[in-house]
């Protein structure tokens, strides 16, 4: 596959990206990226994974979105981030990728869409993150207030997300959600499902009009 243009290969297009996100990535963590997305290709053949197949916008819509999450919290050794909804692994196994010193529980119900995850973790040898094939409401109450990041990229709407990240936050620590600029959200709704924002990032996505914004929301006592 070519990344659909040709003064630019895929390799080249995720380098420069990710630099344009402020982060500067490993030729092995690049492999680890790019293997991601031969496997999600693989997979995609036989399950519903994504409905993007074309490789410059998978590294773009899928990649660089997902490492753009990095920009809101900051990636100490031994953080521990929930993703819910993980579906083919994104924003959490690119990010688990560039920061492996942090701790991931991918929370993923559709039981094929997480072989597909514990498949890629194994191709990977990614280390320190577990797949639990549940719904959020099934995890053990081991899982409350656990966790210092919660990301959520397939839910709906941003108070469904947070309502259902809260519980598995520290209070004090963060959802981070990346989503359209038309979507919004009132400092009352916010305090109804018992958080208050931080930070509001508005970026493009690199190589694209792909625009984003990263919300930065702390979870109250």
């Amino acid at each position: 596959m070519t990344a659909g243009d040709g003064s630019v290969t895929p390799r080249e297009l995720l380098i420069t990206g990710a630099h344009e996100l402020g982060l500067d990535l490993s030729s092995e963590q690049v492999n680890s990226l790019f293997r991601l997305l031969t496997e999600l290709s693989k997979w995609n053949r036989k399950i519903n994974l994504t409905a993007i197949r074309n490789e410059r916008d998978m590294i773009i819509k899928h990649v660089l979105d997902s490492l753009s999450y990095v920009k809101g919290f900051n990636p100490s050794p031994g953080l521990r981030l929930i993703d819910l909804g993980s579906g083919a692994g994104f924003p959490a196994i690119p990010m688990k990728i560039i920061l492996p010193d942090i701790s991931v529980t991918l929370v993923e119900s559709v039981k094929k869409k997480a072989s597909f995850l514990r498949h890629v973790i194994r191709t990977l040898a990614l280390t320190d993150v577990e797949v639990l094939d549940k719904r959020t409401e099934e995890l053990s109450d081991s899982h409350l207030a656990a966790y210092d990041v919660v990301t959520a990229r397939a839910f709906a709407s941003m108070n469904l997300a947070l309502a259902t990240g809260r519980p598995f936050l520290k209070p004090g620590k963060h959802a981070v959600l990346s989503r359209g600029p038309e979507e919004t959200i009132s400092g009352q709704e916010l305090a109804g499902v018992g958080f208050v924002l931080k930070n509001r990032l508005e970026l493009t996505l690199p190589h694209s009009d792909y625009r984003r914004v990263i919300w930065i929301l702390e979870r109250t006592a």
